[in-house]
């Protein structure tokens, strides 16, 4: 079903207050909840977050990302059927300051260590709204990240990011300060993060908005359990303010002059000597304390690049002459075969075109386990470590690659394409793709 958002009037703007301007009365600049007024924030972020083409936009890409339904039950066309009579009203209490958002719904998703991530799942409602308040958001934000971060942002992609911390190591820093935040979403001070968003955002219709969200609870078993730090991840609003939260840290860091890359909570410093990491571990440290965050001391480390160490699924190896190379992770790895074993049963062999969508499975990586073959895929030919049909020259097309770039990211590696990222055997049988 078609749903079409009504369009609302401007609505008068109050006196004393030019327009796009917020309120200057104390009394309704509070961000910890929404207002009990009845007239309009005055909000002109908000007015752009609500207009027509930007809503349209915002459901089309809802629709893409697809999702469960929040604790309401609604999907994404019961949603829409919904919001054809409801959208009127939810508009209004948004540029009022009183919308009121939903709770987001737990959902426990197990990770490789045997830990659980939390995800928050929100009402398709709620991501409609955190979607168009994104696009309007973004184009003002994004500019003023780090040139060094590239998790979350627009036109950047993890291999940028890989290929930059290859360019540093290539340069002769070859140890890295790897740093891994504990539980970084769920230890975000919300007072903090709309500190450090109001001195970028100074618009109090849209802070109000988005302290709401921090606000708004975690339904688990039917009860709403209310939160005082972190961000559930699940919306889509949340990765573009970690990135507001970091960016702190990341500024401080070029300050000094070092040569780091950023992706989401992963940071890795390069830096030229053992003693300097140390020095930077300790800033960092301190930096992250700012914030109420806490490093990860078990999993973060001063070492050799060329010791084990990951970035985004790849590690680095020095082929001869002193090139610096890349490869698939031995966890990625080993991860990609526990996958292999779990999608071919013993019983009722599959075409591997079957496992992800009718993707190839080697598409995207046949030869990272070459020499190690599954005997449960007896349904599937192989050759030269590739799946039949599905190679160098093979006939496999660019929309196929896509799809088999997202599966890629779901097993651990960084989405691999096949350009620029022209994929040959390495050491032990890995990948490692040369420039």
């Amino acid at each position: 079903m078609q749903f079409v958002l009504p369009q609302m009037s401007t609505p008068v703007q109050r006196a004393g207050v030019a327009c796009g301007e917020a309120a200057v009365d104390p009394a309704s600049e509070e961000t910890n909840g929404p207002r009990r007024g009845n007239e309009h924030t005055g909000s002109a972020l908000l007015h752009a977050a609500l207009t027509r083409e930007n809503l349209q936009a915002a459901l089309r890409r809802v629709r893409a990302n697809k999702g469960a339904a929040g604790v309401d039950g609604l999907d994404i066309a019961q949603t829409a059927h919904y919001l054809v009579s409801a959208w009127p009203g939810i508009r209004e209490q948004l540029l009022a300051g009183t919308y009121r958002p939903s709770p987001v719904r737990r959902v426990m998703i197990p990770k490789s260590d045997g830990s659980q991530r939390e995800l928050g799942i929100p009402t398709v409602t709620d991501r409609l709204i955190q979607q168009a308040l994104l696009q309007v958001l973004q184009p003002i934000l994004d500019p003023t990240f780090s040139e060094h971060s590239y998790g979350f942002r627009p036109g950047r992609r993890a291999h940028e990011a890989v290929l930059a911390a290859q360019s540093y190591v290539q340069a002769g820093r070859r140890t890295v300060v790897d740093v891994d935040l504990e539980k970084f979403f769920d230890r975000v001070n919300h007072d903090i993060l709309i500190d450090r968003l109001q001195k970028r955002i100074p618009d109090a219709g849209v802070i109000r908005l988005i302290r709401a969200y921090l606000n708004s609870g975690i339904m688990d078993g039917g009860v709403v359990i209310e939160r005082h730090e972190g961000t559930p991840q699940g919306g889509p609003l949340w990765p573009l303010l970690a990135n507001v939260l970091l960016d702190e840290v990341d500024k401080e860091l070029e300050r000094r002059g070092h040569c780091f890359v950023r992706y989401a909570d992963d940071c890795n410093v390069y830096v030229r000597s053992r003693r300097t990491g140390e020095r930077v571990m300790n800033l960092l440290r301190k930096l992250y304390a700012r914030l109420r965050l806490k490093v990860n001391e078990t999993k973060s480390a001063v070492a050799s690049v060329f010791t084990g160490r990951k970035f985004l699924g790849y590690s680095f190896w020095v082929a001869p002459k002193g090139v610096v190379k890349r490869r698939v992770s031995a966890k990625a790895v080993a991860t990609f075969k526990q996958r292999v074993r779990a999608l071919t049963r013993r019983s009722g062999g599959a075409a591997c075109s079957r496992w992800w969508n009718g993707c190839e499975l080697t598409c995207w990586g046949g030869r990272a386990t070459s020499g190690w073959r599954n005997p449960r895929a007896s349904g599937e030919r192989w050759t030269n470590g590739y799946a039949t049909g599905c190679g160098p020259s093979s006939s496999c097309n660019g929309s196929e690659a896509r799809r088999c770039s997202g599966s890629c990211a779901s097993l651990g590696f960084a989405s691999l394409s096949l350009d620029p990222w022209r994929q040959t055997p390495g050491a032990g049988g890995a990948i490692a793709a040369t420039p």
